[in-house]
């Protein structure tokens, strides 16, 4: 066997050993070069990414979010739905480009990825029965309360002094507290009044304990070692909030008129200028 075939052949299996024979772009530099951004994002998380009940096409805020970056980079869209449990390893193997996913910047997280700049606060909030609705968070410790899988709402259980029951998804949570397997349900405030709001039309009355269990920015995933796409995704977030469009999309979603009517009080802020004590 030549020589050449041979030291290409053992570069091959000795991963990283050659780097000469061993060349890999970088995020951004693949994008651009294939003109095509591929997003990650929720599967079945309204009002963030969820199939709409027509079109069966993912739409959402998050949704809207991927589109608006992927036109500032000048290339096509991809969405990848995902499951919450899923959204970091597929971030980590390069199934992706980026992640738009609600996604909380947490200290786990920053060991597996970088975050962009911080684009909303959100809040882990609880939601009990009303007769519980009164009572702040810390009436709750060594209390059961539910949260999904893989999500930050169990760190905030367990930040709270709380015994967190977790499920793979809402339904399953909620249902927990509505048969009093739980004393709660914590999850995002986002999700949290929408819930509150449509079971009480089924005369379900829950309410959201005032006190937030904990604080989160929320930002854009990249994977680690990205310093190029992590600089070009901070830009593009403040371009647009320059523009005015991360107003139009949090209105058309989440603002006034919405069953959520929340005010967006939250401005594109670097994650690490901000006063808070993040989750583990």
């Amino acid at each position: 066997m030549p020589r050449t075939r041979q030291a290409s052949l053992i570069c091959a299996l000795i991963v990283g050993t050659c780097f000469p024979f061993i060349v890999r772009a970088d995020a951004l530099s693949h994008v651009l070069a294939t003109k095509r951004l591929r997003c990650g994002v929720y599967a079945d998380v309204p009002p963030f990414s969820a199939p709409d009940p027509v079109s069966r096409k993912l739409v959402g805020m998050d949704v809207d979010l991927c589109a608006a970056v992927a036109a500032q980079l000048g290339v096509r869209l991809q969405l990848a739905p995902l499951s919450i449990d899923s959204r970091i390893p597929a971030l980590q193997m390069g199934r992706i480009d980026i992640l738009i996913a609600n996604l909380a910047y947490t200290r786990r997280r920053t060991d597996q990825i970088d975050f962009s700049y911080a684009y909303y606060m959100a809040k882990e909030v609880l939601i009990v029965h009303s007769r519980d609705s009164e009572l702040t968070a810390t009436s709750f410790r060594g209390q059961r309360l539910s949260a999904v899988s893989g999500s930050t709402s169990a760190e905030a259980i367990r930040l709270n002094g709380a015994l967190p029951v977790t499920y793979h998804d809402y339904g399953s949570a909620y249902l927990a507290l509505q048969e009093h397997k739980v004393r709660g349900m914590v999850t995002n405030s986002v999700a949290a009044h929408k819930l509150v709001l449509q079971v009480a039309a089924a005369s379900v009355h829950l309410q959201i304990v005032e006190q937030p269990m904990a604080l989160e920015p929320i930002g854009i995933g990249i994977r680690k070692g990205e310093p190029a796409m992590l600089a070009k995704v901070d830009a593009v977030l403040m371009r647009l909030e320059q523009q005015g469009q991360l107003e139009k999309i949090w209105n058309h979603w989440l603002g006034p008129g919405t069953p959520y009517d929340m005010a967006r009080t939250d401005r594109v802020v670097d994650i690490g200028k901000l006063k808070f004590s993040p989750l583990p």
